[in-house]
């Protein structure tokens, strides 16, 4: 039998489904973001002005964003379709929000529900996929609360005192999700290496 040169031994090993600590690491963003941007819109929610337009064209783009790094950190794995719609619904979603702001909280509302459902589906998905991996319970339920709240925001466009003050509550719902899975992570990699 021959010995595999250092490179071949690389090589030949499976990648892991993901880095953990690319993926704790990005938990703990996302948590930071969510939170961050929730206090922000808390406080213009009433109107649609450029400021609260900014915000709300910035989370998908930066759920975009979060998507591309977690594809590119975590390799060719089971979650390369999902996270590849997830990009795709991001993207459309913040299209579809520059152009629903025009019409109205309401059709804010129902592009963002429609957005939260679907995209929601995704993090169940690829959280299911991962669920070998510790943290991952958190963001399956995230995923399923999103598909939720998702419909609830299409319903509240339809009340006449529509308003985005929701957005703000789901947005800190979904940190609080990521900040324990982040937590999660980063135990268990503690654990790993003791």
């Amino acid at each position: 039998m021959s010995q595999l040169t250092e490179a071949e031994a690389v090589t030949a090993r499976p990648a892991p489904a993901t880095s953990t600590s690319a993926l704790r690491n990005l938990y703990a963003a996302r948590f930071v973001f969510a939170i961050a941007w929730a206090g922000l819109l808390a406080t213009s929610a009433s109107e649609l002005n450029p400021f609260t337009v900014t915000l709300l064209v910035l989370y998908p783009l930066v759920d975009l964003g979060a998507a591309v790094y977690d594809l590119r950190s975590s390799g060719a794995t089971r979650q390369r379709v999902p996270l590849l719609v997830n990009m795709a619904l991001s993207l459309a979603a913040a299209i579809g929000l520059g152009v629903a702001i025009d019409s109205g909280i309401p059709d804010v509302l129902r592009v963002w529900g429609a957005w939260a459902i679907t995209a929601g589906v995704v993090q169940l998905v690829v959280a299911v996929q991962r669920r070998g991996l510790s943290g991952q319970w958190p963001m399956i339920l995230s995923g399923g609360i999103s598909v939720l709240a998702g419909g609830s925001f299409v319903a509240m466009a339809s009340d006449g005192n529509a308003s985005l003050a929701s957005l703000a509550g789901y947005a800190t719902l979904g940190g609080i999700f990521f900040g324990v899975s982040a937590f999660r992570l980063h135990r268990s990699n503690v654990s790993v290496e003791r």
